[in-house]
């Protein structure tokens, strides 16, 4: 249902692709866990972009936040698609980047895990925290504070299961 959705809002076909590696990343993260609801990460990773049907900018997560608000997602759903921007954008970063003043760290377990998994995408390629560090000491000003959550959040949804 969720692609049928995302080609129903015209998302370029490359985001389309991307959703689905993410889905499949965030499902190999899910597995470390026993409490997870795999249908709402289902719905969020394929969702996450679907705002990337109207703009590429930072915007997508509240746009996409809203054309799934019109298909009556709920409130997690909707979260995950606002929250899933990086390692999550505090209120202060929100601002700088002209974003509504509000947190879009995430919160849930779900949310984490998708959020982590779309870090872990590139296009449709999986790639290593590494590579996301070097992208984002490239692109990202004052990506320290950003780096530092991607690391923690790569700790305790991937790094922790591995010792």
């Amino acid at each position: 249902m969720e692609i049928e959705l995302l080609e129903k809002e015209n998302t370029p076909e490359n985001v389309i692709e991307h959703c689905k590696a993410v889905y499949e990343k965030a499902m190999k993260i899910a597995a470390n866990f026993d409490n997870v609801d795999e249908d709402l990460i289902r719905k969020g990773a394929l969702l996450h972009d679907i705002g990337r049907s109207r703009t590429h900018g930072m915007t997508h997560a509240i746009v996409g936040v809203e054309i799934a608000k019109t298909y009556g997602y709920p409130d997690d759903v909707l979260n995950i698609i606002e929250r899933h921007i990086g390692a999550g954008i505090t209120a202060e970063e929100a601002v700088k980047l002209g974003l509504p003043e509000k947190s879009y760290v995430p919160e849930t377990l779900e949310e984490k895990i998708v959020a982590h998994a779309d870090n872990l995408i590139s296009g449709t390629k999986e790639v290593d925290i590494d590579f996301v560090i070097e992208k984002w000491q490239r692109n990202i000003e004052d990506s320290d504070d950003n780096i530092e959550r991607l690391k923690k959040l790569d700790y305790e949804l991937i790094k922790a299961f591995e010792e």
